[in-house]
């Protein structure tokens, strides 16, 4: 059970500074004013945590 636990928060871990990064290159790409990235990277982190979560919890009850 641990196992499962670090494995997935590792992987989630990999997935959020991924998804920061590819967010960090889109705001500079399409010249995106500097006072609207918090808000862009507040939106598209929980949204990607929220998936997360959903996806661990399918994985610890199937």
């Amino acid at each position: 059970m641990i196992s499962i636990w670090f494995v997935f928060v590792l992987f989630a871990a990999i997935i959020l500074f991924y998804i920061n990064k590819l967010t960090d290159s889109l705001c500079i790409q399409k010249e995106i004013p500097e006072d609207k990235h918090a808000k862009i990277f507040r939106t598209i982190n929980i949204l990607v945590t929220i998936l997360l979560i959903s996806s661990f919890v399918e994985i610890l009850y199937t």
